[in-house]
């Protein structure tokens, strides 16, 4: 399993724990993970966000197929070992529930409220943990940006 956690500060209990979590896993052939730029510092509040990029690994499945409507023939096909709904069931019993979920995208919100020794007041600390699904030799995409479509 390839693990890429350069562009991670290492800030995120959750996201520390995600990922000893994740690398447990036989289906999953890569992580990336990366500090979303939504992170914020304020008043009495911290709010952390980070991605995760899992590639899946991928298995070979035969598919009976007709060329021209007439002669068989076998088909092999590489589909991914575990999909992102898979993968949400897997993690609700170790980790807990997705705050939210689609075909695309699982997220996660942790809060806790820290209180350092010599301070009275303290801060609460806000986690978000986005997965994101990636292809194999694919870089991770951005959510946000456009394709290659002509979009300006």
């Amino acid at each position: 399993m390839e693990v890429d956690t350069t562009a991670w500060s290492g800030d995120g209990d959750f996201t520390g724990e995600l990922l000893q979590v994740l690398q447990g896993m036989p289906e999953i052939a890569g992580i990336k993970v990366e500090d979303a730029p939504a992170s914020r510092t304020g008043e009495g509040y911290n709010f952390l966000a980070n991605e995760i990029y899992i590639t899946f690994t991928m298995t070979v499945r035969e598919e009976r197929v007709r060329w021209l409507g007439v002669l068989p023939r076998t088909r092999h096909i590489e589909v991914p070992a575990m999909t992102l709904a898979t993968l949400e069931r897997r993690l609700a019993d170790m980790v807990g529930d997705a705050d939210y979920s689609d075909e695309g995208m699982l997220q996660y919100l942790r809060t806790q409220r820290v209180v350092a020794p010599f301070q009275t007041r303290g801060y609460k600390l806000v986690e978000m943990v986005r997965l994101y699904q990636s292809r194999p030799g694919e870089t991770a995409p951005r959510p946000n940006e456009w394709s290659d479509s002509g979009r300006d």
